[in-house]
């Protein structure tokens, strides 16, 4: 298998405020939110991070994604680092987040062509795949309505098409279906495995086990913020369900708190 992205130490740490350490139930003025992290995935697979809301799953995905900076380590995607050349990475990648905000004020048709412009696809690339993915995903019908006025599932197709606008060879998603109803998971998810047949990569997190049981060809277990098992689906499992496999684990790291 050909190595595409390698994570080596990566650790961040924030500063929490009198109302965030309130919601944590510490005094700790300081969060390891992401612990010494190293993983490696390669090229044409699914690669799921699994874990609890707050394990760290985000902060490690925005950390390669080049939208935060480590405090420590470093990752390397198609042999491009993280933390010294930024750039070439953001042109490498599509990152789709559930925080990902689009201009009520704009159409699909705008902001698709807005942003391969800015990813310096040319017009007839642009128009070709418009055409491809707005039919693929039924956003051809919606091609002219304000994004203000379309549906949440809707948005969501939206925000994936216009990550992929630029065609990258490593695509990050954090929590994928969150947020949609069956029928737009469904759509979402299919189309990860389209990706991968491919021969993209997918980097995605979640905290779904029947998600990681369906797509991932490799998986990494992180809780507070460390990676606790990482390789193959099966070998992670050993015999087990994910879910089952995962609480055993879960209680080894916690003491049997859950």
């Amino acid at each position: 298998m050909e190595e595409i992205l390698k994570v080596e130490g990566l650790s961040k740490t924030f500063t929490l405020s009198r109302k965030q350490q309130k919601i944590e139930h510490t005094a700790a003025r300081r969060k390891t939110a992401v612990d010494n992290l190293s993983f490696d995935a390669y090229r044409g697979e699914i690669f799921g991070l699994l874990g609890p809301n707050g394990a760290g799953k985000t902060t490690t995905l925005r950390m390669l994604a080049t939208l935060i900076r480590p405090d420590s380590g470093d990752a390397w995607l198609d042999g491009c680092s993280v933390v010294s050349d930024p750039e070439t990475v953001r042109g490498k990648i599509g990152f789709l987040t559930s925080e990902l905000k689009l201009e009520d004020f704009f159409t699909p048709n705008y902001l698709f062509d807005f942003f391969s412009r800015l990813h310096g696809v040319d017009e007839a690339t642009c128009a070709q795949r418009k055409a491809a993915m707005f039919s693929r995903f039924g956003i051809d019908r919606f091609a002219e309505v304000k994004v203000a006025n379309l549906s949440t599932g809707m948005k969501q197709k939206l925000s994936l098409v216009i990550s992929l606008v630029h065609d990258p060879e490593v695509i990050i998603f954090d929590e994928p279906t969150n947020g949609l109803d069956v029928l737009t998971a469904r759509t979402v998810t299919d189309y990860l495995q389209e990706l991968r047949a491919e021969g993209k990569t997918i980097i995605l997190s979640t905290h779904i086990f029947s998600l990681v049981e369906r797509l991932c060809d490799r998986v990494g277990v992180i809780i507070d913020g460390r990676m606790i098992a990482c390789g193959p689906l099966a070998e992670v499992c050993d015999g087990l369900s994910i879910e089952d496999r995962f609480f055993e684990m879960y209680k080894e790291v916690k003491g049997g708190e859950e």
